[in-house]
């Protein structure tokens, strides 16, 4: 135990009346308190002082003469008071001297020895424990205590004293002893100031742990992780742990006897180096709570703790996660509040987390969350996300239930709900965003952005594929073309025969099978003229066979109408063939002389 701000030996103890205050119709006094370094003040009226005195005279024979008497008349004149406040600090100082080691009960109280001082803190403690310890053991409710009485308790069992000073049996320090061996519960809650009305200040107040035996869970706030003795006595059985505005590093609470050796390693590890040192892990630590301290970096003493599944540093200083990877068990990770910039490759440090939390950080894109596969819950509001694509980096998440977002710049972005969930997909249903439940209507808005977003990828796609084959269409025309046997080697001849197809009728004596094959052997032609088809379609719908000569006699009386309509119509087929060629040849117009060669059938 570090040197106590309390002496270990009997402390000297004054008592002075240093004033008095005039309340409504009576005059209260104001008594100062000094024990060794420390010092309180505590105020009563001459009334308080008479029933003081009467109990004393009943239970310690005092002499009844001691006590100045009441006085009726001018009760409140100045110089009455002035006299009677000497003659209260005159009885006050004789009776600490007639009980130099044991201090009566009612004097210890009308002292408030019991709120600030080592015996009369731990014979009230252990009164309370004796009356109602098994009840609260039993229930297994929380017990809290504070810092200066833990403290009163470990310098008790320092000092060389019986455990019992006034004689009573209810204020054994054996009753605190029997309750801490068998506590499960406990939360120790220091002040910030002083205590009460002295100058105590809790948190340079040393306290041992040691003496809880059983303790399944502890919560520390407002305490100095410095003077917190016998944490390492918990190891065995603590499963929660929690501590706030105690500590600066996870090292001092993790392993604190990091302090006294200067090389250490967890227990089990193989180590190539020396060590001065072999630490035992917390077994069953399985939760812990170090949110709102001052911790800059989660440290290599994260090893020590490899069964935990819940942890919580938010409300702290940490601009990196480093060593999580150490804790396999992960579960939940609330790291809020911090001074988180960029969190890359998380799913490397944070495993198979669920619940994760970066609130209040200033994250402004979210890459390194791409591979948490099993993120149920995940927390980004109050952060500097503006761009929507970098939902996408959590939009593949097959797991992911909820989602916060609010107070992120992307949430003035118009209708921010639908487009968020549009991210997710087919999973847009499942999603919980900002806390609420997503209706038929956004799912309905939802589907039509996805509609939407996959005729943009088609035409985008098309317009590639196009791209790609105008590019092969380009470099196909650029390099010249192969040798044929069946053809001339002109390309001139072969472009003069695809036109001539398109422009004029075919001669009656050629073939349907050459005018194909004339048509075929230019399609890039066809495809920009149109009136090339037109020219086709009206050579197929007159057969070369059933023209009749230009010259010819009449047809003889067997000839249908039909077969007349077509020989009169013959030159109204050739005028629209010489119109047609003209355009073929895009604003060229060129003489052509039309040959039409006849056959008597």
């Amino acid at each position: 135990m570090e040197s106590s701000p309390f002496p270990e030996e009997v402390s000297e103890r004054k008592v002075c009346v240093v004033g008095s205050e005039l309340v409504e119709n009576y005059t209260v006094y104001i008594i100062e308190v000094t024990d060794g370094e420390h010092r309180w003040t505590v105020k009563h009226r001459y009334s308080d002082f008479h029933d003081l005195h009467e109990k004393l005279t009943a239970e310690k024979k005092v002499d009844r003469r001691l006590l100045p008497p009441k006085k009726m008349l001018g009760k409140n004149s100045k110089s009455l008071v002035e006299r009677r406040q000497k003659e209260l600090e005159l009885y006050l100082q004789t009776l600490l001297l007639q009980f130099p080691q044991a201090t009566p009960s009612p004097l210890a109280c009308f002292l408030h020895f019991h709120l600030y001082e080592i015996n009369g803190i731990t014979a009230a403690l252990a009164e309370e424990l004796f009356h109602k310890g098994e009840q609260l053991l039993q229930a297994g409710e929380v017990f809290s205590l504070h810092p200066l009485q833990l403290y009163s308790v470990s310098q008790q069992l320092r000092l060389a004293k019986p455990t019992c000073c006034n004689g009573d049996a209810k204020t054994d320090l054996g009753h605190i002893l029997d309750f801490t061996c068998r506590l499960r519960y406990l939360k120790i809650s220091g002040t910030t100031g002083p205590v009460g009305t002295s100058n105590i200040q809790e948190s340079s107040l040393p306290f041992d742990l040691s003496v809880f035996k059983s303790l399944l869970q502890i919560e520390i706030s407002e305490c100095s992780s410095q003077q917190i003795q016998g944490l390492s006595s918990l190891r065995s059985s603590l499963a929660t742990l929690s501590i706030h505005h105690s500590t600066e590093t996870m090292m001092s609470i993790l392993v604190p006897e990091a302090s006294e050796f200067s090389q250490w390693e967890v227990e089990g590890a193989e180590s190539g180096c020396a060590v001065t040192a072999v630490i035992p892990v917390w077994r069953n630590l399985t939760t812990l709570d170090m949110s709102r301290n001052c911790i800059s970096t989660i440290d290599s003493s994260v090893k020590l703790i490899p069964k935990v599944e819940f942890l919580d540093l938010s409300h702290n200083q940490l601009s990196s996660v480093e060593n999580l990877q150490h804790l396999y068990n992960l579960v939940h990770v609330d790291l809020s509040y911090n001074n988180l910039r960029v969190l890359e490759a998380a799913h490397t440090r944070l495993g198979n987390i669920k619940t994760l939390s970066l609130a209040g950080n200033q994250l402004d894109q979210l890459t390194g969350l791409t591979k948490l596969y099993s993120l149920v819950n995940l927390d980004l509001s109050h952060n500097q996300l503006a761009q929507l694509e970098e939902i996408r980096n959590i939009g593949s998440l097959p797991c992911l239930e909820k989602l916060n977002l609010s107070n992120n710049p992307m949430c003035i972005i118009p209708d921010y709900r639908t487009k968020v969930l549009a991210q997710f997909g087919d999973r847009a249903a499942e999603v919980c965003l900002d806390g609420k439940v997503t209706t038929e209507k956004e799912l309905d808005t939802v589907e039509v952005l996805k509609a939407i977003q996959k005729a943009k990828e088609v035409k985008d796609r098309m317009s590639s594929g196009d791209k790609k084959i105008s590019e092969e269409t380009r470099l196909s025309a650029a390099a010249p073309p192969p040798l044929s046997s069946s053809s001339p080697p002109s390309s001139s001849s072969t472009t003069s025969s695809c036109c001539s197809s398109a422009v004029a009728p075919p001669a009656v004596s050629s073939s349907s099978s050459s005018s194909s094959s004339s048509s075929s052997s230019c399609p890039a032609q066809q495809a920009a003229c149109p009136s090339q088809e037109v020219t086709s379609r009206e050579e197929a719908a007159v057969p070369p066979s059933v023209l009749p000569p230009v010259d010819a006699a009449p047809p003889p009386a067997s000839f249908n109408t039909n077969t007349h309509l077509l020989s009169a119509d013959t030159t109204q087929v050739q005028q629209p063939a010489v119109s047609l060629s003209e355009h073929t040849y895009c604003g060229a117009p060129t003489s052509i002389t039309t040959t039409v060669t006849t056959t008597t059938v």
